[in-house]
């Protein structure tokens, strides 16, 4: 479609992806209508993927992106349209159904078994694997496929000792082993480095120009341009737009998903009367941890943003858990206006004013099974108004989850609907005012941009420079150097648990920073 609602013309479509004259899609998805409690997620949504084609997926988060990808894959029954695959309508009453039909998905959120190993998940459920075999096997199976495909894993280890990147891969790896027609990827490059984005997106190429089609949902506009040949673009559940991506630009694909023009900007500059970094906050010493961070010493003061880089997998998990209480130092001190928290306890650090946006927000930011309210009121739902000694109040939890969710510009048709059922960026903005709440002193956001739109991730910026200027010491953990360049007031590499070198954001060499994340240590003072 274009902007007016019109379908591009399927023939000059076929043409210019090289395809013979009735070639009929891959896959078609014809008028797909879904619609939840109180929420009409798909409305008379039409998209089609055509051999050959890498096809982006655009929309702000609760678009309906997600939604349709789960009608697609069998997660979801529509309410009303069809699927049509290389022709056929199909109905698919699961997962496998799709999976049979040559329909692949990488979700964003990982599926993998915690407890078994990497080359365990890649065979699990696999009718390729071998009714007799061991783990040396399946690890040199794993190794094979994941060489010929470009991604890097590790096929000994236990998924629960990945880092949130290689899980990724592992996700990505075990999806394209399966010989997907059809391969749908949300929010694939959203932990690979840019290297390693570029060999996926190898990959993807290979794949397609074997006749398969690739839908890519990303929020990384500049990668969308890059890999794709089309775009459609959803708002509110329904289509805006279909275009070839070399028509697009980034700042038109912007407009279309969100309906204004963004401006986004260098958030470095305080408002006039707003004073520049204080006394320091938080400060580690020495920290050691089981030996992933080694010789940790850096400080935060007070209204300063202070900047994490460097690639997924190299101590920021760690970094965040001691800051916040959740794992405690082998050796070394983390003092908070020069109180010892070292073995405090995350309960004891959150209630001295330390608030904490995890990297994967689904696993640590949110209960899932419990409600929007419950979620929105977990930190304080032993203070007044919402507990009086003993006695909870749910009047007064869902008076608080409301100005919660106003803050954070979530509109949730039902409170006590599961938090799992928001979308994935709702969720993030939810978990992050919620964090603001109780960061007094200071806040540890670990990718809080992660899978977010290009107007949310300013909202989330917007949500931590407020933060800065009232005097709260802000660490902000990211793979965006952009996104660190523009926020930061100083930035701390990070390479093999160890900090390589701490430096002024406004002096910032990207050669010397990229240097850094590739383990070249410089003086780390700043």
């Amino acid at each position: 479609m274009d902007g007016g609602g019109a379908m591009l013309d399927e023939v000059d479509v076929r043409h210019r992806l090289g395809l013979d004259p009735g070639t009929p899609p891959l896959v078609a998805l014809r008028g797909v209508g879904k619609v939840f409690p109180g929420v009409i997620a798909n409305a008379d949504v039409h998209l089609e993927v055509f051999p050959g084609e890498i096809h982006a997926l655009l929309g702000e988060n609760g678009a309906g992106k997600s939604t349709l990808m789960n009608v697609l894959t069998g997660i979801y029954q529509p309410d009303s349209g069809e699927i049509v695959v290389a022709g056929y309508p199909r109905t698919f009453s699961s997962p496998q159904d799709a999976i049979r039909a040559g329909i692949g998905m990488v979700h964003q959120h990982f599926k993998l078994v915690q407890a078994f190993t990497v080359a365990e998940n890649v065979h699990l459920g696999w009718d390729r694997t071998p009714a007799r075999v061991g783990a040396a096997m399946l690890e040199a199976r794993t190794a094979e496929l994941a060489a010929r495909l470009n991604l890097a894993v590790r096929p000994e280890a236990t998924v629960a000792d990945l880092s949130t990147g290689e899980q990724q891969r592992v996700e990505i790896l075990r999806v394209l082993s399966r010989d997907a027609k059809v391969l749908i990827l949300d929010e694939p490059t959203a932990v690979l480095t840019p290297g390693e984005a570029q060999d996926l997106f190898a990959a993807l190429r290979a794949f397609v120009a074997q006749g398969n089609a690739v839908i890519f949902i990303s929020h990384k506009l500049d990668e969308v341009l890059e890999i794709a040949h089309r775009v459609t673009v959803l708002r509110a559940g329904r289509n805006v737009a279909t275009r070839w991506a070399s028509d697009c630009t980034e700042r038109s694909l912007a407009q279309m998903m969100v309906g204004r023009e963004i401006v986004l900007t260098d958030m470095r500059t305080r408002a006039p009367g707003i004073a520049g970094p204080g006394a320091p906050v938080l400060r580690l010493e020495a920290v050691a941890l089981k030996g992933v961070l080694q010789d940790i010493s850096l400080e935060v003061r007070a209204g300063e943003v202070l900047g994490v880089a460097g690639v997924a997998g190299n101590g920021q998990r760690e970094l965040c858990q001691i800051m916040t209480g959740l794992a405690a130092p082998t050796s070394g001190r983390v003092l908070l206006d020069g109180a010892d928290i070292s073995r405090a306890g995350p309960g004891a650090v959150a209630t001295m004013g330390v608030g904490h946006i995890p990297e994967d927000r689904l696993a640590s930011g949110v209960a899932a099974g419990l409600s929007i309210t419950e979620n929105a009121v977990l930190r304080e739902y032993r203070d007044r108004p919402v507990s009086r000694g003993p006695w909870y109040s749910p009047r007064a939890a869902l008076d608080l989850a409301r100005r919660i969710a106003g803050a954070a510009e979530v509109v949730v048709p039902d409170f006590a609907m599961p938090v799992r059922n928001l979308s994935g960026g709702n969720q993030q903005r939810l978990v992050a005012r919620r964090e603001m709440r109780i960061a007094r002193r200071a806040i540890v956001a670990a990718y809080p941009s992660r899978g977010l739109d290009v107007g949310a991730i300013n909202m989330m910026m917007r949500y931590l420079t407020e933060l800065r200027d009232q005097g709260v010491a802000v660490v902000l953990v990211s793979e965006e150097l952009e996104e660190l360049l523009n926020l930061s007031d100083r930035i701390a590499v990070m390479f093999h648990g160890r900090i390589m070198g701490i430096v002024p954001a406004a002096a910032a060499d990207l050669d010397d920073i990229g240097l850094m994340m590739g383990g070249q240590r410089r003086d780390r003072a700043a």
